[in-house]
């Protein structure tokens, strides 16, 4: 169990910082503030997902084999929202 514990404060870290990431843009002039609300919205909506699927692994699976994939899924998402942040 302390290897999902784990898993979820690091889910809950990025997804923070990419929030707060968000938060630090909307108070500038330049931004999109509706662009940067949806992204908010997303990484919300991403955490809760990504919490959901650690809690309840795919059934036909190997743990081993389903946590690799949902560290692979997550990397990429995270990747994906950073991207979406850094040109709003």
């Amino acid at each position: 169990m302390a290897n999902k514990k784990d898993l979820k404060k690091a889910v809950k870290n990025i997804c923070g910082e990419l929030f707060a990431d968000c938060v630090a843009l909307s108070m500038t002039e330049l931004a999109d503030k509706e662009k940067l609300q949806g992204l908010m919205a997303e990484v919300a909506n991403t955490y809760g997902d990504f919490v959901a699927r650690i809690n309840h692994v795919e059934p036909g699976l190997s743990p081993r084999k389903f946590f690799q994939k949902l560290r692979a899924d997550f990397t990429e998402k995270a990747n994906q929202l950073s991207d979406e942040i850094i040109k709003a």
